[in-house]
Order: C-alpha cells, then sequence, then structure tokens
C-alpha cells in the first residue's frame, strides 16, 4: 500500500483528535471549514485534532459528526460496538427486493411489457401514496420492484422511435421514485445507479420535464456526497437551467416546477457552501418562478410550490447557521399547506434545525415530535434529526431528555 494513502480509521486505536483529523481530510474540508461549520476557531480544532484539549461533550461530538457526514458515531468515537447510525440510516426492509429488481436486466422477452397507460396511471398512484402516506418507504418500497420490472420490459421492447421515447420517460420517472425510497440508506452505490441510469433514461426520451428530475435527483446525490462534490452538482444544476431556460415563456406547471426547484438548489449548495449573498438571490428567483404557478399547485415529485417556499427559506437560513433568522422565516412559513406528508416533515426537521441554532432546545424537540406524527419513516432516515435527539437524551433538563429518549426508542435509535 502506497505510504501516503490515508489510514483506516478503525486501524490502530487512534485518538479523537486523529479520527477527527482523517475524516476530514477524506471529506476534503479544510480546518477553517471545518471550524466555521462546528462554530469553534481553527485554532480551537487543531488543539482537538492534535490532542491538547480534552474530548469535547457529546453535543460538540455530534455537530462534527454533522459536519463531516459520518455515517456512524462510531467512526469518531473509536468503539464499534456503540454502534449509532447517523447520516446513512438503517436499511428498510424491502430494500433487498428494490435493489434485486434494480439491478435485474432480463434479457429474455419473458416480461410482457403494460401498456403505457397502465404503467403511467400506476406511477400516479405511487407518487400520490408516496406524499400521502405517513410510512411512505413501505408503501413505495412495496410498489418499486414490479414498476422497475415493468418500466424496463416496456423500454426495452418498445419498436417505433415515438413508442421508445415514451418508455424511457416513464423508466425515468420509475428511476426517479426508486431513488426517493434507497436515498439515505446504507448502499450508497445502489443510489448511484439509480441516479446515473434515470439521467440517461430521461435523455433518451427527450422530455425537458424529466431531464430536469434527473438532473435534480442528480445534483442532489453530489451535494449529499460532501464538499468536493459541491461543485459537480453546480454543473450538473447550471447545465439543467440553461436547458429549460429558452421553454419557460409558455412552459406548463410541471415545467415551470422543476426549473424553480432546479434554481432553488443552486441556492442551497450555495448556503452549504456559507455563501450568503448567492444562496438568497437563488431564493428569490426561484420564489419568483413559484409565484407564477397556481395557488394549489404541488409539483408532483419535488413538491416545488408556493407553499413550499416558506420552507426553503427556512433551510438556507438553517444552513448559512444563521438561528435567528431560521426561527423568523420558521414563523413566516405555512406548513399546512404542504400537501406532501413527508416533504411537510421534513420542514418540521428544519425547523427544529433552526430552534437548536437558536438555543431553543424544548422548541426543536417539541418541532421534532410533529415530525415524527407526520411521517415516521421521514425523521427515521434523518441525520440531522437523529443527532439533535440524540444529544439531547443526555439534558440535564429532565423533561426534555424524557421527550427526547421517547423520541429516540420510537425512530429506534434506543431500545425501548
Amino acid at each position: 500500500m502506497p505510504s501516503d494513502t490515508t489510514p483506516d480509521p478503525y486501524a490502530d486505536p487512534l485518538r479523537f483528535g486523529q479520527r477527527v483529523h482523517i475524516l476530514r481530510e477524506r471529506r476534503g474540508m479544510t480546518r477553517a471549514q471545518l471550524a466555521d461549520f462546528i462554530g469553534v476557531s481553527p485554532h480551537t480544532l487543531r488543539k482537538i485534532e492534535n490532542g491538547r484539549q480534552h474530548s469535547p461533550g457529546l453535543a460538540m461530538v455530534m455537530r462534527i459528526a454533522e459536519a463531516l457526514r459520518v455515517r456512524d458515531l462510531a467512526e469518531l468515537t473509536g468503539h464499534p460496538d456503540r454502534h449509532v447510525d447517523l447520516f446513512i440510516g438503517p436499511g428498510h426492509p424491502r430494500l433487498g427486493a428494490v435493489k434485486a429488481a434494480v439491478d435485474c436486466f432480463s434479457l429474455s422477452e419473458s416480461v410482457e411489457p403494460p401498456p403505457v397507460a397502465h404503467l403511467t396511471a400506476r406511477l400516479h398512484a405511487a407518487w400520490k401514496a408516496r406524499h400521502s402516506a405517513p410510512n411512505h418507504r413501505e408503501v413505495v418500497g412495496r410498489l418499486l420492484p414490479d414498476l422497475i420490472r415493468d418500466a424496463q420490459a416496456l423500454a426495452r421492447t418498445a419498436d417505433m422511435a415515438r413508442d421508445r421515447r415514451a418508455a424511457q420517460e416513464l423508466l425515468a420517472e420509475t428511476y426517479s421514485l426508486a431513488q426517493f425510497f434507497v436515498a439515505y440508506q446504507p448502499d450508497s452505490a445502489l443510489l448511484w445507479r439509480i441516479a446515473e441510469r434515470g439521467m440517461v433514461a430521461a435523455q433518451d426520451s427527450g422530455a425537458p420535464h424529466w431531464i430536469g428530475v434527473a438532473a435534480w435527483l442528480l445534483a442532489q446525490a453530489h451535494r449529499d456526497s460532501g464538499p468536493n462534490h459541491f461543485d459537480a452538482a453546480d454543473t450538473i444544476n447550471l447545465e439543467a437551467v440553461r436547458i429549460l431556460r429558452p421553454l419557460l415563456s409558455d412552459a406548463d406547471a410541471d415545467l415551470l416546477a422543476i426549473a424553480g426547484a432546479l434554481e432553488f438548489e443552486l441556492g442551497y449548495t450555495a448556503a452549504r457552501r456559507r455563501d450568503t449573498g448567492t444562496a438568497w438571490r437563488h431564493w428569490d428567483r426561484a420564489n419568483g418562478m413559484a409565484q407564477r404557478l397556481p395557488s394549489e399547485y404541488s409539483h408532483p415529485v419535488t413538491s416545488f410550490s408556493r407553499a413550499i417556499m416558506g420552507a426553503h427559506a427556512v433551510t438556507v437560513a438553517v444552513e448559512l447557521h444563521q438561528g435567528g433568522e431560521s426561527v423568523r422565516q420558521a414563523a413566516r412559513a405555512d406548513t399546512a399547506v404542504i400537501r406532501s406528508r413527508p416533504r411537510r416533515a421534513r420542514h418540521r426537521i428544519e425547523e427544529a434545525r433552526g430552534y437548536q441554532l437558536d438555543g431553543q432546545p424544548d422548541v426543536a424537540i417539541a418541532t421534532l415530535e410533529k415530525a415524527y406524527k407526520a411521517a415516521p419513516e421521514t425523521i427515521k432516515y434523518n441525520g440531522y434529526a437523529l443527532r439533535i435527539i440524540l444529544e439531547e437524551t443526555e439534558s440535564k433538563e429532565t423533561n426534555r431528555r424524557r421527550r427526547a429518549s421517547r423520541l429516540a426508542v420510537n425512530v429506534g435509535l434506543l431500545s425501548a
């Protein structure tokens, strides 16, 4: 093995600080960047990494885990027996069946392709179920294997050029649904296969809307891979925006909405970089597009709508670590009009992050309880929510500790 290879954190009983240093470099983050994320000076972080400062308490460990997006708290603590999943959630019971369907390419004609109208109706019903069910991963995971099989069969057997484009469009839509199911589960390779196949299918379909959706999902996959991939996320987003922009003057609601969603994603990535001006500028552009949509409209994939812009404002403020602004934006956002249950739960989680940043942990826990009520399967797979819950299970305030512990049991962090 080359001598300059980054050591494995489990190869030796390394100090906590050494683990932070190794994982930071693997993420491609400078010491100044990580220090900014966790709210300490670069000098203090240097002391932590060099072992000249005592290992921090749980609150700081969780902030470091969030910034480095470690999958398991043991990666930082060096105690594999103290296993706590963070940003990669537990494997859903239906993950294996979905993976098998994605990986199975039938080369024979054994699967009879369904009529286009039949598969279209099934996908419409699947999206509707995803947005309305509290256990949305279970519902979608049950439907996906057959949807994937049939969409692949339809794409494989289509003869005429028009039929092939229609089949590829439905295949792209199916992969989009699959990416929502696979996200934050312990199979990142599967996520990448789905995201890339979805983009190929969308491009083959020639449908601008589904090209935009595939770009939106692929850019998210890059951004969630860490700071080293932010530029790739922006490149995909910008290219999709460039393609869609000439079509927007007379676009239908779906096309306008995906363009707005892509515009916001540019702001989201800028906020992750702590580029305040750029982040809010893209939010303003996205908001302008949202105001052109019908008041009751919600995009069937991204939930982009007039209503979602308040939630997006909270997200930008949270990612910029502006606690007070996060709380102000949360007060302005009307969560009742976010029709999608998982998206509503995600917004509650973002609100909770804002309250935590603003020094209001009791409100943060109460907000996470609302997220759990809206969609338990959203909070179970959200690393930000799990970090707050786990941190508050060690609170010195009795009632807060009890509520956090109850939530921790509900989401599977602690045993009953």
